[in-house]
């Protein structure tokens, strides 16, 4: 496993029974000496981004509907995109990883639109203050594996989870075909 760094995903060990985390793929977007950050990629909400944020239903990725990005200031809203060309960065784009970065919702859509791949918007977000995402890891909640660009812009992110962990090597991919409850195993 990898260490905990922006542009990782974190993905729920069986370990991990809290609610707003169970059978989560988070994407890390800030890892400091402060903390982390992060959203959770596999929980689409049914509400249309065009109902609480107008105008942004033109750029973001189907399905067009906000994603819980955690439990942290559910009522903010934050944007991950993807780049069409790195070469052209519009105003408004942080870069977190590669062509991935975040995008600040107060910059004008025209000014981000042509220059994207795909965008998702999430309410709220994962944070974890100084030392507190290392100790879950070390405790076994999370597994810290490589993200690939497709994990973030998925259409139907319900298998997500599973599919994260099919890809990586050796034991851990095992453990994608656990049952949800493994004493009827």
């Amino acid at each position: 496993m990898g260490e905990a760094r922006a542009g990782m995903l974190l993905v729920a060990t069986p370990v991990l029974l809290d609610p707003n985390f169970a059978d989560t793929v988070v994407l890390l977007l800030d890892v400091d000496e402060n903390g982390a950050l992060g959203v959770v990629l596999n929980r689409p909400s049914v509400v249309p981004v065009a109902e609480v944020l107008e105008g942004w239903s033109e750029v973001v990725a189907e399905p067009e509907v906000l994603f819980h990005g955690g439990p942290v200031s559910t009522e903010g809203a934050l944007a991950v995109a993807s780049l069409s060309r790195p070469d052209d960065v519009p105003v408004g784009f942080r870069e977190v990883w590669g062509t991935l970065g975040v995008v600040d919702l107060d910059t004008p859509v025209e000014l981000i639109d042509g220059s994207i791949d795909g965008m998702r918007i999430f309410a709220g977000y994962a944070g974890w203050g100084a030392d507190q995402l290392d100790g879950e890891i070390e405790e076994g909640s999370w597994y810290v594996v490589p993200a690939e660009g497709s994990d973030v812009f998925r259409l139907d992110p319900t298998d997500l989870w599973r599919d994260v962990l099919r890809r990586q090597p050796g034991e851990l991919a095992w453990h994608s075909t656990r049952p949800v409850d493994p004493d009827l195993n």
